[in-house]
């Protein structure tokens, strides 16, 4: 699935006036590719996901998906927040299941494509498990299996790794890229981790202090090879590392 960003413009109402959260905002996400969009607090990374997720309307400009404008919510893009949001009263299996339930599609040969990707990933002896008796890693595997399970072709991910301490991160990072890769989804990453956006994307899209405009797109092709844990070895790493700190750093300053 392909995505694109038009001169995309957001203004919100409050109390005390308007505030532009986004300026203009105009990139491209190619099929299959995993791009992360990386800037200061509050310049409206979280906003270009919930517009691109029809959960907001833009103020001005569009967004396309495969060449056609959102215009509401779709069973086509897949949502992961922060917070892995699994239901502690339901199994693991109750809880990979439950988007089917929601859109009425459990039916044998759905059910048997969950079952396989519980397989695949580690997850399959859990599936009688409570979220409660995993760990914060398997929690987050079991999080994005439950976003796959409507077979989205467009991953939205908005910081889905800041809950979990550090090793964790690195690793479930790992496992998490690797999935997205095999299933041949497209994703977009909101990270505020400049380390996670150039492990884990084929371009980082760096954007402005509000309202966010588009400062520099990175093109990673040169990793793509690479898991993310070998990339945080590479010479280029701290190259790209280097290159858009220093951006935000000019604009925080």
């Amino acid at each position: 699935m392909t995505v694109r960003f038009e001169n995309l413009q957001k203004t919100f109402q409050s109390a005390d006036g308007e505030v532009h959260a986004l300026a203009d905002v105009s990139f491209d996400v190619d099929a299959g590719s995993f791009v992360s969009i990386v800037g200061p607090s509050g310049c409206g990374k979280s906003t270009l996901l919930n517009i691109l997720a029809g959960l907001e309307t833009p103020t001005g400009g569009r967004v396309l998906l495969d060449g056609i404008p959102v215009d509401g919510t779709t069973d086509r893009i897949g949502y992961m927040p922060q917070k892995d949001q699994l239901v502690p009263w339901r199994t693991i299996w109750g809880n990979v299941t439950i988007g089917l339930e929601i859109q009425k599609k459990k039916n044998p040969s759905e059910l048997q494509r969950i079952q396989e990707l519980l397989q695949r990933y580690g997850l399959s002896d859990f599936k009688k498990s409570l979220p409660s008796q995993l760990s914060g890693g398997m929690r987050q595997r079991c999080a994005l299996i439950r976003t796959l399970a409507t077979d989205p072709g467009l991953l939205l991910l908005d910081e889905p790794f800041s809950a979990l301490d550090y090793q964790t991160r690195l690793t479930v990072s790992d496992d998490i890229h690797s999935i997205i890769r095999h299933e041949g989804k497209t994703a977009l990453l909101v990270t505020h981790d400049i380390s996670e956006a150039i492990s884990m994307s084929d371009r980082v899209v760096v954007l402005s202090a509000r309202p966010g405009r588009v400062r520099s797109i990175h093109d990673l092709t040169e990793l793509r090879g690479l898991s993310p844990m070998e990339r945080r070895d590479h010479p280029l790493f701290h190259r790209y590392f280097n290159e858009i700190w220093k951006e935000l750093d000019l604009v925080g300053s």
